[in-house]
């Protein structure tokens, strides 16, 4: 499963790839123009949890996952059209 955590700060975010081996980025939010702005994310796979919530507090970050961990089967589709009066 891959995590997504992002930081404010460039250090924090570096402090914590290099502790659990993940790779730093610079992250976007829709509508943002000014670099400045935008957070540090730290891309994590195969992380102990009780760990990366321990750092996410320390170096108030938040956690996000990808939307393939968030997919969800969708219910079946019907063999045959539904009838709502009858005649």
């Amino acid at each position: 499963m891959e995590l997504i955590a992002y930081f404010w700060e460039q250090e924090d975010a570096e402090t914590v790839a290099a502790r659990l081996d993940g790779d730093v980025r610079r992250g976007r939010f829709h509508g943002e123009d000014d670099d400045e702005d935008h957070p540090w994310v730290v891309v994590l796979r195969d992380v102990d949890r009780s760990e990366l919530d321990d750092l996410l507090t320390e170096y108030d970050g938040w956690l996000e996952t990808t939307a393939e961990d968030a997919a969800v089967t969708p219910p079946p589709l019907p063999s045959e059209p539904k009838r709502f009066k009858t005649t």
